[in-house]
């Protein structure tokens, strides 16, 4: 990732790393798996890929509710309007160029929450934090409410060396991070230093900057731009009526042209409410007309006397496998049933007393639930998804990679697989 500009001081979470490692940081063999006394113990932040299922990770494991992670994969307004409503911000990977200063605001706004990037390769974690803290309606965890009532009247440059310092993302962040990103890391930092001290006031070069993730929201009836690396948010203007993530997509199209074709790569994340909200409100309300219907339809029956052979029994309507009640399984409960409002054309059925109306009616449901549980088993199996990829991008595989370079060693084909792999 981009690291800061050099303007801005490096916060004291990453002194010690600039010294580059320590024999006794770490244990003698550099390919065994990083322990998590050596991740708390190392001062620095690990790189990490805009990879969604990395992110969604990261923010549940922040205690960040009603918040999914997903990406984009084109700024065309028809693809734009698949993303799921409301978009609370978006995430945009990039290779960093500062831009006119000007552009920024004089100070942060007030009502703002905005951090600088004080530390290397903390850009993710900034990222994320500058838009989840400027978002009311998400419930936070109680370390990150705390956190954030704290660094309230900071300023940006102290909310930075705040996050820097602040063990509870830190740990999460590091989670991510293998022994090989760790020594990576350190050498990165001995290496800008020894830079620095050769080339004294020298600006770096362009083509050294770094990967960097900056975030755009809609705050205050307007939208913003957050780059950690700039001392102050940009105002990009009014929310337009339409739609702010249209607002946003030049400005991003902006970037990518500042850059020849495939000399770069670039990545676009939304952070949207978490689908499976919706979608278990929906069931909710499903669940709560069906259970409706069917006792206005017994109460019927009932005040009619036993049905006759070519009536309509209300039980034979409800098929074995509905779902009447609360379910673990599709993470609905009895609760969000209570609350379920039901729809006119429910509270319509349930004022009448035509059975073959409401016969059909029930059809209707019986068929719709069909597709909603279905919906929540896709939504569960993606969060189960990214659980899995980042269990394996934790996975710290650096013994299994020896292994296997030693293998080829014997076999006497460790030259021709990194001839292969240097000209691939």
């Amino acid at each position: 990732m981009a690291t800061r500009p050099k303007r801005r001081r490096l916060a004291k979470s990453g002194d010690a790393s600039s010294e580059g490692p320590s024999s006794r940081a770490y244990s003698q063999d550099p390919s065994a798996p990083a322990t998590n006394e050596e991740r708390s113990r190392w001062k620095g932040f690990c790189e990490i890929e805009s990879e969604p299922a990395f992110f969604n990770v990261m923010l549940r494991d922040f205690g960040v509710e009603g918040v999914r992670v997903q990406e984009v994969v084109s700024l065309d307004p028809d693809m734009l309007a698949y993303l799921p409503r409301p978009v609370y911000g978006l995430v945009f990977l990039f290779k960093w160029r500062e831009e006119d200063p000007d552009k920024q605001e004089p100070s942060c706004p007030e009502g703002i929450w905005f951090a600088n990037q004080t530390v290397n390769n903390a850009c993710a974690s900034v990222a994320l934090l500058n838009i989840v803290n400027n978002i009311p309606e998400l419930k936070l965890s109680e370390h990150l409410e705390q956190f954030k009532k704290f660094t309230a009247d900071f300023t940006p440059a102290l909310r930075g060396d705040a996050i820097g310092n602040f063990e509870f993302v830190k740990t999460i962040h590091n989670s991510f991070a293998r022994k090989m990103d760790m020594l990576n890391a350190d050498l990165q930092l001995k290496n800008d230093a020894s830079a620095r001290k050769k080339s004294k006031a020298k600006d770096s070069d362009e083509d050294d900057a770094g990967f960097h993730f900056i975030a755009f929201i809609p705050v205050q009836d307007k939208v913003w731009k957050l780059d950690g690396l700039e001392r102050q948010p940009q105002n990009l203007g009014p929310i337009a009526e339409d739609d702010w993530v249209l607002q946003v997509a030049p400005e991003i199209e902006t970037r990518m042209a500042q850059y020849e074709d495939g000399q770069i790569e670039f990545a676009i994340l939304s952070l949207v409410r978490e689908p499976l909200i919706k979608l278990v409100a929906v069931l909710a309300e499903n669940v709560k007309s069906i259970t409706s219907i069917r006792r206005h339809l017994l109460q019927i029956q009932s005040d009619r006397g036993e049905p006759q052979p070519d009536s309509l029994d209300a039980n034979d309507l409800v098929p074995q496998d509905l779902l009447l009640g609360p379910s673990e399984q599709y993470r609905l409960s009895q609760e969000a049933i209570d609350q379920a409002v039901l729809s006119p054309q429910t509270e319509q059925q349930l004022k009448g007393d035509d059975l073959v109306a409401m016969s059909a009616v029930m059809q209707q449901l019986s068929t719709a639930q069909t597709s909603i549980r279905a919906s929540i088993r896709d939504e569960i199996s993606a969060i189960q998804a990214d659980d899995d990829r980042a269990a394996s991008r934790r996975n710290d595989k650096g013994l299994l990679a020896k292994g296997l370079l030693q293998v080829l060693e014997r076999m006497g084909r460790l030259s021709i697989f990194m001839e292969s792999a240097c000209c691939s």
